[in-house]
């Protein structure tokens, strides 16, 4: 797995992983040239202050993209200058998909959009997850584009 670093404090004891693009933010406006220029994307309701409150309660937020390479850089460069709290940004590297880089963290709560709009459940991460561990990982699933503000974590 890839990780950028955003922010070297990694003291909090439960792991919040969530979906980037679909959960947290959307394109601005909805055309294909708003869905891959990045910068046209942005956050779904409240959710930068929703992540800082959970970041204040002690959760460790850690971002998973679809990006790959530069284009995550990118979109950790983006979190940042919006104001998104959390201490990396995870993306996959050749040849790897989502229940690796779930796998190496093993969050406490997974939260991920329906994936609607590029086919539903068989793309969301955690449908890959073995049994095992999604008895170990809260999966929390929100509706593509609207976002985490009502997002109960237990």
């Amino acid at each position: 797995m890839g990780y950028i670093i955003i922010d070297k404090i990694k003291n909090n004891n439960k792991k919040i992983m969530i979906f980037v693009e679909g959960t947290i933010l959307k394109p601005k406006h909805n055309n294909f040239f708003s869905r891959i220029n990045m910068n046209g994307y942005v956050p779904i309701g409240n959710a930068i202050d929703t992540l800082k409150n959970w970041q204040e309660q002690g959760y460790e937020i850690i971002y998973l993209t679809s990006q790959t390479g530069r284009r995550a850089m990118k979109m950790a460069q983006h979190l940042d200058e919006l104001g998104f709290v959390g201490s990396m940004v995870g993306y996959r590297q050749r040849y790897q998909d989502y229940t690796t880089l779930i796998k190496e963290e093993l969050p406490d709560i997974l939260i991920e959009d329906d994936c609607k709009s590029i086919g539903g459940e068989d793309y969301m991460c955690s449908s890959k997850l073995s049994e095992d561990l999604k008895s170990k990982i809260k999966i929390i699933k929100v509706k593509e584009f609207e976002g985490i503000d009502n997002v109960k974590l237990y």
